[in-house]
């Protein structure tokens, strides 16, 4: 490997210190002490939680976690007592080993899973035994409170495996061993504590430790691999892909880390839809960079390569599926992004779904999320110089605006904003190529353009928020009490359709911020024409639903359509005393 080779190899991480003879090593940084501090206290979230838990049951691991508590006071004790670097860096490593413990701790305590992990453990089943993955429905699955089931606005639910395969292929030898959930929970926890390992290798000195706190402390990373989440997996593919992106394809050339980085990314994309969001504007960063130092061919032919390697790697994984049967594997693969499930989540949606009393134009959420999806594309094109070192940040917002926003999407990925925080900086894009515009050249001409760009999106969001319920509804409660519970067990309800398309209504209640399962119809029409209006009964699931004796709780009555997509909601009234 030449010099000049050696010096832009950006998979490896700088050096820690430089070592000079007869000259004392310097301190850490202040900056350093903190980040090891930091990593060292977000241990401390969840794990009284997980202690208390495991002394019922399994006071080893209890024992364990209290060995991981005396671990985390000393790292700390050490974090601001040591006085070199290298010092440091070993709290790093103790702070790193202590994390693995407390998350290794905590999936023997809980590695049940949720409904992606009882999918996935299922889905690995069916390869092992060489049966259909795709379009094969399980609704035997979902038969505890823990796995949730996917309830789409047409009135059904989703019992189908709706990711891509490669976390069931790497389960299904794991299955083999463990014939339960756990086979699939410990693929992702295996590939949450190797993203953390992974990233605290390939980051600088001074950030590892920070690696530690986002990827097993806080709590929040964890309990998504102990419920068997595919993105994870992802993530594990991802970490290697963001760290130092700028530098793949230096020179003209890809390499051995630029093939690799490039099948990584193809890997990813094979194992979760989010990876999806993310290589659009990773190709487009590295087209801008690769451009301004080899010029508009050259750069060309690198990223094609690149991309090219990536759809190998992702053909490769896919392969069996799509040729065992392409309409079902093609059907699973998107399901995700074309089921119409139920509103959830914390984004714009939550407008028309908890403010108001509802919309007829909730699409318009779904396409004011693609055009910001394309919208801050087309940013990053304009102005990557600046948006840049924002890369791994900028897909996720595009969710914010869907009617499945749920944090999630947002909070599974946020170790590779930590790798480019810590390994990409602004000075990476100084030479990036930006097309030119015609008569914008201030900063002000340029942010107009910016915001020109999302524009359409937030139009299409005032027009899903501002549109009227589809329905006028008038509800009158059958209450009765069960258990000393107020409730109903059934309501009459008297429907009016003010748009001019037929509506075929399915109802459920809420209480806050999630859906019962579906109301059954005892009486009414499936659908109803423009302008009609009818009267329906609906009862709860199970025949009683009890309604909350709290003077601030309200429950709600929605009735939601899948095309299009609307949702009115009106409000239960409160049970009479005489039925309380």
């Amino acid at each position: 490997m030449d010099a000049h080779r050696a010096g832009t190899d950006l998979m490896a991480p700088p050096p820690t210190r430089v070592a000079v003879l007869g000259v004392p090593e310097a301190g850490p940084q202040q900056l350093h002490r903190g980040m090891t501090l930091v990593a060292t206290i977000s241990l401390f979230i969840g794990t009284r939680a997980a202690w208390t838990t495991a002394m019922e049951s399994r006071p080893a691991i209890a024992g364990a976690i209290s060995v991981c508590y005396a671990s985390i006071l000393v790292c700390a004790v050490l974090a601001l007592f040591v006085r070199t670097l290298r010092a440091l860096v070993r709290v790093d490593a103790a702070v790193l080993v202590t994390a693995v413990a407390l998350v290794t701790c905590g999936y023997l305590l809980d590695h049940a899973g949720t409904d992606e992990g009882v999918l996935t453990a299922q889905a690995a089943n069916q390869i092992l035994h060489g049966h259909p993955v795709y379009g094969q429905p399980w609704p035997w699955l979902f038969g505890t409170a823990r796995v949730g089931i996917t309830k789409t606005m047409s009135g059904g639910a989703d019992y189908t495996y709706g990711y891509p395969p490669l976390t069931a292929l790497l389960a299904a030898p794991v299955h083999a061993v463990v014939h339960s959930t756990a086979a699939a929970t410990l693929v992702t926890t295996s590939a949450l504590l190797v993203s953390a390992v992974l990233l605290w290798f390939l980051l600088p000195a001074p950030w590892r430790s920070a690696a530690t706190a986002v990827c097993l402390g806080f709590g929040f990373l964890p309990h998504y691999a102990y419920a068997g989440y595919p993105a994870i997996t992802a993530l594990a593919l991802l970490i290697p892909v963001a760290v130092r992106w700028p530098a793949t394809g230096s020179g003209g050339r890809l390499g051995p880390g630029g093939v690799l980085r490039a099948a990584c990314l193809g890997a990813a994309c094979a194992a979760q839809q989010l990876a999806w969001f993310l290589a659009p504007f990773l190709l487009i960063g590295l087209y801008a960079v690769r451009r301004g130092e080899l010029g508009p061919r050259r750069a060309l032919a690198v990223i094609a390569r690149y991309a090219a390697t990536a759809g190998l790697a992702w053909a490769a994984v896919n392969a069996y599926f799509a040729v065992q049967e392409f309409s079902a594997w093609l059907h699973g693969v998107l399901l995700p992004l074309d089921q119409k499930a139920i509103l959830h989540g914390q984004g714009l949606m939550g407008i028309s779904y908890y403010f108001t009393a509802g919309s007829s134009r909730l699409d318009y959420y779904s396409y004011g999320s693609l055009l910001l999806l394309f919208g801050l594309l087309a940013a990053t094109l304009l102005f990557v110089r600046r948006l840049g070192p924002a890369i791994t940040v900028l897909p996720w917002c595009s969710f914010y605006l869907a009617t499945r926003s749920q944090d999630g999407y947002f909070l599974m990925m946020t170790p590779l904003w930590l790798a480019v925080a810590a390994t990409v900086p602004a000075a990476a894009f100084a030479t990036a190529w930006q097309p030119r515009l015609p008569g914008v050249t201030g900063r002000r001409a340029k942010a107009a353009v910016a915001a020109g760009l999302l524009v359409p999106a937030f139009a299409c969001v005032a027009i899903a928020a501002a549109s009227p319920p589809p329905l006028r509804m008038s509800l009158a409660p059958r209450y009765a009490t069960h258990e000393s519970r107020a409730g109903v067990t059934a309501i009459d309800v008297r429907a009016v359709n003010i748009t001019g398309t037929t509506l075929a209504p399915h109802f459920a209640s809420r209480t806050g911020q999630g859906a019962s399962n579906w109301w059954t119809i005892a009486s009414g029409p499936a659908g109803l024409a423009p302008h009609a209006s009818a009267e329906y009964v609906v009862e709860p699931p199970g025949g009683f639903r009890a309604l909350p004796s709290g003077t601030h709780e309200r429950t709600y009555l929605i009735a939601v359509t899948g095309t299009p997509m609307t949702i009115t909601t009106a409000p239960i009234p409160p049970a009479r005393p005489s039925t309380r």
